[in-house]
């Protein structure tokens, strides 16, 4: 009688089980990454926003607003961060007391890993933050 041992079986389950763990890890530090960026923008616009309310004669500007939205930016390590793929948008600076400022940051997030490991996978997504605030 002879005896088999199920060495062999273990290795080919393994081989077939790691890609879809790869695909889950990495798809996990991905999107980790995303949320991270979109946080950091959703807090660039909101900075941005608490500047442009100030009481102040005269009132901000809008190229100041977006100055400082673009310094936070530059200033955050943001993982792949390009600047170029970033917009700042911002209505109502230097309106009366109690209008509204809406800051608005556009940005796109382009994947590093996961646009490699499945194919037709969309190389980037756009991340948008915004932040209303009544003037002072």
């Amino acid at each position: 009688m002879k005896l088999r041992t199920n060495d062999g079986a273990a290795i080919i389950e393994f081989a077939l089980v790691l890609p879809i763990l790869l695909l889950l890890v990495f798809g996990i530090i991905e999107f980790g990454f995303a949320l991270y960026d979109k946080e950091v923008i959703t807090n660039a616009s909101r900075e941005g926003a608490r500047y442009g309310i100030i009481i102040g004669d005269p009132r901000p500007t809008t190229s100041q607003i977006q100055n400082v939205v673009t310094t936070y930016l530059n200033n955050i390590p943001l993982v792949g961060w390009d600047a170029s793929k970033a917009t700042v948008g911002v209505t109502g600076a230097q309106g009366a007391s109690g209008s509204d400022l809406t800051v608005t940051v556009n940005y796109q997030y382009s994947f590093l890993v996961l646009q490699n490991l499945i194919p037709g996978f969309n190389k980037s997504i756009t991340l948008n933050a915004q932040t209303l605030m009544k003037l002072e």
